[in-house]
C-alpha cells in the first residue's frame, strides 16, 4: 500500500494583493471587455465623424466647463486613491476609512457633476447620429463610474464593520486600481466628446 504525503497549507494566505488576488484578475477581465466596448464606441464616433460633413451633425459643440471640471477633479483624485492604496497594503484601518470615505465623495461630486454634462451637451439622444452616440459614449462611462463609486461605498461601510478583515484590504486595493482605469478611460473620451467637435 503506498502512503501519501499530505502538506499542512492552513498557514497560507487566504488573500493576495496584484496578481496574487483571483478577484484582481477579475478585474482585469472586466476591465479588458469595458475597454474593447469603449474602443467599439470611439471607432463608431470617428466613422460618423469622417463620413458626414459637418459635426456635429444639427448642434452645437457641448459646454466646455462640465467636462473639463471633470477632468480635472479626476486628475486630483489620484491623489487620494494613491494614499488609500498605500493604507491598505499596510492594512492601516483609520487611513483606509478616511481614503474611502474620500474617494466615495469625489466620486458622489462627479455624478453630480455628469448630471450638468449630459445637460450641456446641446443634444439629445434621438436629435441625430451626433447625438445618439455622445450620448452611448458618455452613458458608458457613466456606468464605469457609478458601478465603481458604489463599490467604493460598500467597502468604507464593511470597513466600519466586523468585516474589516485583513483580505478586505486586498478588495480596496482592487478598487483602487479599478478607480485608475475609470480616470485613464476619461481622458481619451473627454478630448473626443468636447474638443473633436470643435475642430
Amino acid at each position: 500500500m503506498r502512503q501519501t504525503i499530505v502538506r499542512d497549507v492552513s498557514d497560507l494566505p487566504t488573500y493576495g494583493y496584484g496578481p496574487r488576488s483571483g478577484p484582481w484578475w477579475g478585474a482585469m477581465g472586466f476591465m479588458a471587455l469595458e475597454g474593447m466596448g469603449f474602443a467599439i464606441a470611439i471607432g463608431a464616433y470617428l466613422y460618423l465623424y469622417a463620413v458626414n460633413p459637418t459635426w456635429p451633425i444639427g448642434a452645437s459643440p457641448p459646454d466646455l466647463w462640465p467636462g473639463t471640471v471633470e477632468t480635472v477633479i479626476y486628475l486630483l483624485s489620484i491623489i487620494p486613491n494613491e494614499f488609500t492604496n498605500r493604507a491598505a497594503h499596510r492594512q492601516d484601518l483609520a487611513k483606509v476609512r478616511i481614503g474611502l470615505i474620500v474617494m466615495a465623495l469625489i466620486g458622489i461630486a462627479l455624478l453630480v457633476l455628469r448630471g450638468f454634462e449630459f445637460a450641456h451637451l446641446n443634444t439629445r439622444w434621438d436629435n441625430s447620429a451626433y447625438g445618439s452616440i455622445v450620448w452611448l459614449i458618455l452613458g458608458l462611462h457613466t456606468t464605469h463610474l457609478a458601478t465603481d463609486v458604489g463599490d467604493t461605498v460598500v467597502l468604507a461601510v464593511l470597513m466600519f464593520t466586523r468585516h474589516a478583515k485583513p483580505r478586505r484590504f486586498s478588495d480596496v486595493t482592487d478598487n483602487v486600481f479599478y478607480w485608475n482605469f475609470v480616470v485613464l478611460a476619461w481622458l481619451p473620451l473627454y478630448v473626443l466628446l468636447d474638443w473633436v467637435p470643435r475642430l
